[in-house]
């Protein structure tokens, strides 16, 4: 085993303490290949000596590709151990989006524990560990005592990187432990990807109390299902585009699983909560809200409160504070938050008001019970399936077809994604593009869960007092059906 070197970060002292602590309890199991805490740990050290030799500089970002796969644990607690910065990279990403967020970093060291595994240009390698460079990138003091980076959709269409701190991460994960209670030797499923901040606290935690991550490379309702019924895992974490599959599955059966389920990443709406604990008559189901930027899991929904709460939010954790704005809009203040964006200290400024509370752009109320709703957004990001998604990322991806004059793009309700993406396509003079030309031109231009769900053909834009293009307009014209696809 490798030697001993100093600890960089809490979130992996805290993982090598559950090392040392149950060396021989099962860690980490993806179907296909499994590890005990002994080999988490020793598979870690080895990687950083690895890292360590290549020359990798204090703090230095190092991109991490994921894909749900044991050894992608490993390789984000080596980056830790050897002082790096972990910024989990999709496999499944198109190269565009690879490169860009390889780019936006400054990645010089790419690591892929699994390099045999399909991924895009910028993720592959002939080995663990690709160096794209020789010198190290200037020091960034935002990324001093950072864990994590992380991205989602911003509002421009450009992708945020945020800046996630070990310590007020770790912190945040005993917090959310405290208020959901997970036990010595939780076994947790886990479907949602690790470059989730979801995915990454329902995995830190268990890990923390010397459990098993049943990691699943893909969504398959039926297998999931399966994997519920055969017994032996307590918790589970999804989005609820995954709940309404499963349940479409279910086909008005009940299902035996009596463990904690827990939804996150969107609004789980109070029909299908009724549903799901219709069908799991013993689960105990959690709705969970946060932001990453705030260290996720800030609102509860507790198994007992649902009778009361259904339909909202619930209440804040301990320590987190909110407020609403003049407009509506729901603001969050607590010891949690992201260090800020990297590279961008205007645009981390502009999301806090001047007393640091944390501006979500969701639109909320307080009901009279005291448990909160979220009634909007202010912001026009697009809630698909749990991904947050820029309207302007899908509209900037088809002004580039050569047959396209102009194109909007917007979220509409969807019973099983939470919102489909659409988007109203503007043909040039003379061109004639078909619905089907352009959702498949799309494929391998974007991310996957990027692509329109819909693409509808018009003559022009909608447009409001202004002359502006009018999302809201768009989206009332499709539900009235106004355009067909």
């Amino acid at each position: 085993m490798a030697k001993e070197h100093a600890v960089p970060g809490a979130l992996a002292a805290r993982l090598l303490e559950a090392c040392r602590a149950y060396p021989d309890r099962p860690a980490l199991d993806d179907g296909a290949e499994a590890f005990a805490y002994a080999g988490l740990r020793a598979g870690a050290e080895t990687l950083a000596d690895r890292l360590r030799a290549e020359g990798l500089a204090p703090h230095e970002p190092v991109a991490v590709a994921t894909s749900n796969r044991a050894r992608d644990v490993i390789a984000l607690l080596a980056v830790w151990l050897a002082g790096g910065v972990a910024v989990p990279v999709h496999r499944n990403s198109v190269e565009k989006s690879a490169a860009g967020a390889l780019r936006k970093i400054g990645a010089r060291i790419v690591v892929n524990a699994d390099p045999e595994l399909a991924a895009p240009a910028s993720l592959r390698a002939p080995a663990t560990v690709r160096l794209l460079g020789r010198e190290p990138p200037p020091p960034r003091p935002l990324l001093e005592g950072a864990g994590f980076i992380l991205f989602s959709s911003g509002t421009t269409g450009e992708p945020k990187a945020m800046v996630v701190g070990h310590r007020r991460f770790s912190a945040k994960l005993d917090r959310i432990d405290s208020e959901i209670g997970f036990e010595d030797g939780t076994r947790s499923l886990v479907p949602l990807q690790l470059n989730f901040a979801f995915a990454q606290w329902v995995a830190q935690i268990t890990l923390r109390h010397g459990g098993t991550v049943h990691l699943r490379q893909r969504f398959d309702a039926a297998g999931l299902l399966g994997d519920l019924a055969d017994g032996g895992i307590d918790r589970a974490p999804f989005v609820p585009t995954m709940l309404r599959a499963m349940l479409a599955e279910l086909g008005g059966a009940r299902h035996p699983w009596a463990g904690h389920m827990m939804s996150g990443g969107e609004v789980l709406p109070a029909v299908l909560a009724r549903r799901l604990r219709g069908a799991f008559p013993g689960v105990r189901l959690w709705d969970v809200y946060g932001m990453t930027e705030c260290g996720t899991a800030d609102f509860y929904v507790r198994p007992d409160d649902y009778d009361a709460a259904a339909g909202s939010i619930g209440r804040p954790g301990k320590d987190i504070e909110y407020r609403l704005a003049v407009d509506g809009e729901l603001a969050l203040r607590s010891p949690y938050h992201m260090l800020g964006y990297l590279d961008d200290p205007g645009l981390t400024a502009a999301s806090y008001d001047a007393d640091g509370y944390f501006l979500t752009g969701d639109l909320a109320r307080e009901r009279a019970d005291g448990f909160v709703e979220l009634i909007g957004r202010a912001k026009e990001l697009i809630v698909r399936g749990g991904h947050k998604i820029s309207p302007l990322e899908v509209e900037r991806l088809y002004l580039e077809h050569p047959d396209v004059g102009n194109a909007l793009a917007t979220g509409v309700a969807d019973e099983r994604l939470g919102e489909a993406i659409h988007v109203l396509i503007v043909p040039r003079l003379g061109a004639a593009p078909t619905a089907g030309d352009l959702r498949a031109w799309a494929a391998g231009r974007i991310d996957g869960y990027k692509r329109p769900d819909a693409v509808h053909i018009g003559d022009a834009l909608p447009t409001g007092r202004t002359g502006k293009a009018d999302r809201r307009a768009l989206r009332a014209q499709i539900e009235r059906g106004g355009l067909s696809t």
